[in-house]
């Protein structure tokens, strides 16, 4: 793994590092027992939504057939429809979706002179993110975080020369065991891989197997050997070490080194008190898709059956239903005064079974979200619908939000940042949040300032129709600062220089409306009769 501090200034005797990986086991089996509990639920909540990435139980199999026994697919296609709108909201594709503003602890000149500097290197940061893999995999782990409600990130440093700085693998629950920290946090991170001789070389470049492993995989090259990643937190830092385990062998240290920030990003959708992993929506609507599922395959039934027909006939010894050919042309022989072939008449409705289904339907996809984060219908909307679509859309993921900023993105950025530095591609700065801090500007954290947006113009708007008075309590730089801010502009755009401004020589007085003149001719009366 790129990125390793590896400690060679004390190199470990053999015994002290048989005692640290046993230790280390010993850590992991522990979480393991822990772990166990969620996978029967697991299990079943990625049959029903996500077949193709499950696997807790027996050993999958390449190109094995996952959806044989699904018969309703709304809440696959609903996970699919959630994960699309979060990776769209949350961290769009080729869109500046986060930036880097100064902190509180910098005076205005000093922030105004680092604004060019820190919007050109979370630009830079933005650009390593668009070369790279990340979009592919973070969708897969926004699936995860649907389904299972925990997902793992793995953020590596890709070799220099590489098309981008970083790398990006999405690690599937059936291969991760987490610990969660004093802070609440999921820091501690257990990694299980399958990997050939040949890419253990690749990885593990200076590591040194055992012979007998070199014997196996000179018999079979394409045999895959247990490898056991782990980066726990250590004081500030984080500790990595990854062993080869095998069932009757010992582990083997492949590699060992420190990180500064852990490259095993975990994130949930939501947590209960007392529990590591998180829970999903999936899990919310398991009970309406699991009978929606049932009542689908009770229809196709009853649909086969009304298609075929079940069929009645006297057993009179002439009809034989060996003999029995249902076709155009057909004759059938019945014995004299028997009824001879019957159809019989099945007490299901197809009606009553398709009102319970759309109902079914309807709960789960309320649950999933995806009909009040569909698709936008129609191309004509206003911009008062647009922010009154975003408005509700920050309303139903805000405390989701919330989480991803702390276990997702926060993490993520920082340690791009941490790699960035290190190569010199921006500047040696301390993203602390005091001097300088990340600026979301993704649409649902733009969506949650909307409204703020909306009440300042109409608050400027009503106080320059008041009159000249009234416009010199407004700070029009200022409020320009503070919209520009809302609405996601680049810092270096927005000058902190412009002292307050007159706004009574912008403001035209009212026109003086005369009244019309009276005319005061008396009015002729017509003749009386």
């Amino acid at each position: 793994m790129q990125n390793t501090i590896i400690t060679k200034d004390q190199p470990l005797e053999p015994e002290e590092i048989q005692a640290r990986l046993a230790l280390m086991l010993n850590r992991f089996k522990a979480a393991q027992k822990k772990r166990s509990n969620w996978e029967s639920l697991w299990e079943e909540c990625y049959n029903y939504a996500l077949p193709q990435r499950g696997g807790f139980t027996g050993q999958p199999m390449a190109g094995q057939r996952k959806t044989d026994q699904i018969y309703d697919a709304t809440a696959m296609d609903a996970a699919d429809q959630l994960a699309s709108s979060m990776l769209g909201n949350l961290t769009p594709t080729w869109s500046q979706w986060f930036g880097l503003k100064a902190g509180p602890d910098l005076s205005d000149e000093e922030s105004e002179r680092l604004a060019p500097v820190l919007e050109k290197a979370a630009k830079t940061i933005q650009d390593h993110f668009d070369r790279s893999n990340f979009a592919v995999e973070i969708h897969q782990c926004y699936l995860d975080l649907i389904v299972g409600g925990t997902a793992s990130l793995v953020f590596e440093e890709s070799q220099p020369g590489s098309f981008s700085a970083f790398k990006f693998s999405s690690t599937p629950l059936t291969h991760v065991v987490l610990e969660e920290g004093d802070n609440g946090h999921l820091d501690g991170a257990f990694r299980l891989m399958k990997l050939t001789l040949e890419q253990i070389k690749s990885r593990y470049p200076a590591s040194e197997l055992p012979s007998e492993i070199m014997r196996r995989a000179a018999r079979d090259p394409q045999e895959r050997f247990k490898i056991l990643e782990a980066v726990l937190p250590d004081g500030l830092i984080y500790s990595y070490h990854a062993c080869l385990i095998e069932q009757d062998d010992q582990p083997v240290l492949l590699s060992a080194g420190s990180f500064e920030q852990s490259p095993m990003i975990s994130f949930r959708w939501l947590k209960s008190p007392g529990e590591i992993y998180g829970r999903s929506p999936i899990m919310k609507a398991l009970p309406d898709i699991k009978t929606a599922n049932k009542v689908v395959e009770l229809i196709l039934k009853n649909a086969s059956i009304a298609v075929t027909g079940i069929w009645q006939a006297d057993d009179d010894g002439v009809l034989n239903p060996a003999n029995i050919e249902l076709t155009p042309g057909s004759i059938i022989p019945k014995a004299i005064g028997s009824k001879g072939l019957q159809p019989l008449d099945m007490p299901g409705r197809f009606d009553v079974s398709q009102l319970v289904l759309d109902s079914l339907q309807a709960r789960i996809r309320h649950a999933l979200l995806a009909d009040r984060l569909a698709p936008i219908a129609s191309p004509k909307m206003t911009a008062t619908e647009v922010l009154e679509r975003s408005a509700e859309m920050s309303l139903l993921l805000c405390a989701t939000y919330g989480r991803l900023q702390s276990e997702l993105l926060t993490p993520l950025i920082k340690r791009a940042f941490m790699i960035l530095k290190r190569r010199g591609e921006i500047p040696d700065i301390a993203l602390d949040g005091r001097l300088v801090a990340v600026d979301y500007r993704s649409p649902l954290a733009r969506s949650q300032g909307q409204k703020n947006v909306q009440n300042t113009l109409s608050w400027i708007s009503s106080v320059l129709a008041m009159g000249p008075e009234a416009s010199a309590a407004i700070n029009l730089p200022q409020a320009a600062r503070f919209l520009g801010d809302a609405l996601g502009v680049p810092n270096d755009l927005i000058r902190k220089d412009i002292q307050q401004i007159d706004l009574s020589q912008f403001i035209q007085p009212a026109p003086v409306v005369e009244p019309p003149p009276v005319d005061d001719t008396p009015q002729q009366q017509g003749d009386q009769a």
